[in-house]
């Protein structure tokens, strides 16, 4: 590939041609590169995107690699004809060994072009960074999959345990198909595993490159959204009152605002905050480790929550993300609604948490309503077996020594909840990783270390072949 690909800030300074990053790379790093790229240029987003389209240019790579028509099922539903996806599979030599599974969301999050800085749908290297949409979340991931079995069987690997990938649509959109869920339902035996590896692992840096944990996600919240909503009968607006549909809606949304759910530990976050926190050696550190030896601790409480993504690992959270309300310019509104997105803790139900929203709200003229649920699961974490923590630490000391493994709870929601349900244990091995900031993800501008992609690249290649072994 010869073309110049991206503009960097500033009308002036182009970015690197890629002919002269690809001299850099080893010839099997280039490939991966490529389809790293081909990935994030893929645009899979719920509005203008297209998944079956990227799951049909993957089975191509794969039928080039060698696999079969018989080791290939893509799927999709009349109804939702452009988000399919794919499952692949390599046999085994063992046929007493159960299964792997590699799971991979090949969906985005829309992504505006005009509040970006460069186009989210072009993949740029700059600054050690990949700038694009789905650059982190989760398409580096994806393409380390596909990857690596296309590496195996070019190779004429044959691993002992059969090895399944399955990329999957609508994990970032609730009115979508959602593959995972349909192939969970639909077709258990395609996708059967004794364990799946999934996104939600990885690790953090101190925001300055230098990874300060390794993470092993062991468990997950639940996504759910609900609708608080408030209506009137209206009226003219030239005779305004106090009982007023956005007033009240308003009202309620403030509450929700000033409202936390009470801290909860799991087995996992009081690992985690144990381990993470005897890792760092700062005042954060000690409170991480007093928070998880006493959880009554207000004070490590209170220098937890002064970090966003420690504030959400403790506890169920809810937040206002879409607003609607009013139908005429001069009429008092006789319905205005918000959409409140839910990540609610494991071992707690939906319902139990639509019950707290109502005795937030605290008024009998609204509502609250359960709006999607993902199934009507609750999630639930695996065990952390040693079996698949080992294999883990054992690579970390070769790749990122002296990095400890933390098991570790996302405070996002991942498709692993509806493989939980058919009795597939999720994890979210390490290899990649994030900065404090979040690297853009969902939002504007998402990107993901350069040398995270290549080392967890690889990382990751030989930890599959040490569970498939």
């Amino acid at each position: 590939m010869t073309r110049i690909i991206g503009i960097l800030l500033g009308a002036s300074m182009l970015a690197t041609p890629l002919a002269a990053q690809e001299a850099q790379l080893r010839p099997d790093q280039a490939r991966f590169r490529a389809l790293y790229q081909e990935l994030v240029e893929t645009d899979t987003s719920i509005t203008t995107g297209d998944c079956t389209a990227l799951a049909a240019k993957v089975a191509g790579h794969l039928k080039q690699a060698g696999f079969t028509d018989a080791d290939l099922t893509p799927f999709s539903v009349p109804d939702h004809p452009r988000e399919g996806g794919l499952v692949a599979v390599l046999p085994g030599t063992d046929k007493a060994a159960k299964p792997m599974l590699l799971l991979g969301h090949i969906d985005v999050v829309t992504a505006k072009r005009a509040d970006w800085t460069r186009d989210p749908y072009k993949m740029v290297e700059e600054n050690g960074y990949f700038w694009g949409r789905g650059a982190a979340d989760m398409k580096a991931m994806d393409a380390i999959w596909i990857d690596s079995l296309i590496r195996m069987k070019e190779s004429g690997y044959k691993p002992k345990r059969t090895i399944k990938l399955a990329l999957t649509c609508g994990e970032e959109t609730s009115t979508a198909f959602n593959g995972a869920e349909w192939l969970s339902k639909n077709k258990p035996d395609l996708i059967a595993a004794q364990f799946a590896l999934n996104e939600g692992g990885g690790g953090r840096t101190d925001g300055h490159g230098k990874l300060l944990t390794a993470n092993l996600h062991v468990g997950e919240k639940l996504a759910v959204n609900y609708r608080i909503e408030a209506t009137n009968p209206g009226g003219h607006s030239s005779a305004p009152v106090k009982d007023n549909a956005i007033y009240e809606l308003a009202d309620a949304l403030a509450k929700l605002r000033d409202f936390d759910f009470p801290a909860q530990l799991s087995d996992t976050t009081r690992a985690y905050f144990a381990k993470a926190g005897a890792a760092r050696g700062d005042d954060l550190g000690k409170a991480m480790m007093g928070f998880a030896k006493n959880p009554e601790d207000k004070q490590a409480e209170a220098l937890l929550d002064a970090d966003k993504s420690y504030h959400s690992m403790l506890r169920t959270t809810c937040v206002a993300t879409l607003l609607d309300g009013g139908h005429a310019e001069n009429a008092l509104p006789q319905r205005a609604g918000a959409n409140v997105n839910c990540r609610i803790f494991p071992g707690t139900s939906p319902q139990q948490v639509r019950d707290q929203l109502e005795k937030v709200v605290a008024d009998p003229r609204m509502t609250v309503k359960l709006t999607d649920d993902r199934g009507g699961v609750v999630a639930k974490p695996p065990p952390l077996d040693p079996k698949i923590v080992a294999p883990a630490e054992k690579l970390l000391a070769k790749y990122y020594p002296g990095v400890p493994l933390v098991p570790f709870m996302s405070t996002g929601a991942t498709d692993g909840v509806f493989l939980e349900q058919i009795g597939i244990p999720v994890y979210g091995p390490p290899g990649l990783y994030s900065d404090p900031d979040g690297n853009g993800t969902h939002g504007l501008n998402e990107h993901m270390a350069v040398k995270a992609v290549y080392t967890g690249r690889d990382y990751l290649f030989d930890l599959i072949k040490l569970y498939a072994g």
